[in-house]
C-alpha cells in the first residue's frame, strides 16, 4: 500500500437519524452502509455508552457521566466528518441541549437530518420484543425528540422497511435542497439569541 503524505482535504457528509429508542434508526443505518456508494461509518450513541467501563457510578453522578458521554459522542462525530469521513449517526435528541451542541459543532450544510418515527403502538411492541430497554422508554421520549420540528426528510418505519427507508435517503442525497434543516435550525437559534 502506498504511503500517503498528504490526503486531500474534504468535509464528510453526516446522515443524522433522529428518533426515539426502538424507532428503527440502527436498522436503517445498517441498510445505508450496505447500499451507499461511498464508505460511511455508523456511529450510534449506544456504542459510546457501551464503551464505558462497568465500574459502578454513584447515583448522584449518573447524570454527569451521561452528559459527558453525549458531549464526547457529538465531538467524535464532528471530528470524523471534519477529517473527511462520511458518517451515519443514530441519536435521540430528547434534550434540547443535545441539539444545540450538535448545531454548534457540525457544518450545517453537510448534515442531512432525518426524522425516524413510527406509531406509539409499534414502539411499545418493539420494546417488548427487544427486552433490553426499560418499558415505556420510547414513549417517554416521544414528546421531546422531535420538538424542533424541522427535518430534511422523514421515514415512518410503521409500514416502511429499513431497506426502503435507506433507499429513500440514498435517493435524497443526490439532490439535497438548501438550506438544510441544520442551517434553518441554526439560523433560528441565532435569531433567538439576539
Amino acid at each position: 500500500m502506498e504511503h500517503l503524505d498528504h490526503v486531500p482535504a474534504r468535509r464528510g457528509l453526516v446522515i443524522f437519524l433522529n428518533g426515539t429508542s426502538s424507532s428503527g434508526k440502527s436498522s436503517i443505518a445498517a441498510e445505508l452502509l450496505r447500499i451507499l456508494d461511498e464508505p460511511y461509518f455508523h456511529l450510534p450513541v449506544d456504542a459510546f455508552h457501551a464503551m464505558r467501563s462497568r465500574t459502578p457510578v454513584p447515583p448522584d453522578q449518573i447524570a454527569t457521566v451521561l452528559h459527558r458521554t453525549w458531549r464526547g459522542f457529538h465531538r467524535a462525530v464532528a471530528g470524523m466528518a471534519a477529517a473527511g469521513n462520511n458518517v451515519v449517526v443514530d441519536h435521540v435528541l430528547s434534550a434540547d441541549w443535545r441539539l444545540r451542541d450538535c448545531l454548534s459543532l457540525l457544518v450545517p450544510q453537510d448534515v442531512v437530518l432525518v426524522k425516524v418515527h413510527c406509531s406509539p403502538e409499534e414502539l411499545e411492541r418493539r420494546e417488548r420484543a427487544r427486552g433490553d430497554r426499560p418499558s415505556g422508554l420510547a414513549a417517554g421520549q416521544l414528546e421531546r425528540v422531535h420538538a424542533h420540528a424541522v427535518y430534511d426528510m422523514e421515514c415512518d418505519t410503521s409500514d416502511t422497511t429499513p431497506r426502503e427507508c435507506a433507499g429513500r435517503i440514498k435517493d435524497f442525497l443526490r439532490d439535497r435542497p438548501s438550506p438544510t434543516a441544520f442551517e434553518q435550525l441554526r439560523d433560528g437559534r441565532d435569531q433567538q439569541l439576539l
